[in-house]
């Protein structure tokens, strides 16, 4: 009896990190001329992480929002230089993610 009550809790700590790797993974939707655009033909544009897989997104997307996604393109958009006194930077580097769901689903609080 021990091995399943061990099992549960196994399963329930997974669910919980996946929630908190998908927050941490998807940074926020994108608002641009192109991106309000696209919503009309039902694909969605968010910035994730730059080590975040495509199978890592589309599942995070699938679990969190309760729709089917059908496909998905990426690029890395270019680094900006950022000074810092006498030492030249750059800004944080991420993924633009543009999902097409299928007919029939949409995410809510984006449309």
């Amino acid at each position: 009896m021990n091995s399943k009550k061990k099992t549960s809790i196994l399963i329930e700590t997974r669910t919980h990190r996946e929630q908190n790797r998908f927050m941490n993974g998807i940074k926020y939707a994108v608002f641009t001329d192109k991106s309000i655009r696209l919503l009309e033909k039902n694909q969605y544009t968010f910035n994730v992480e730059s080590g975040s897989t495509r199978t890592e997104i589309k599942h995070w997307i699938e679990l969190f929002f309760g729709v089917k996604v059908i496909a998905m393109n990426s690029h890395r958009l270019p680094r900006k230089g950022r000074r810092g006194r006498p030492i030249m930077g750059h800004t944080m580097h991420y993924k633009r993610m543009i999902i097409t769901l299928q007919p029939g689903y949409s995410i809510p609080p984006l449309t």
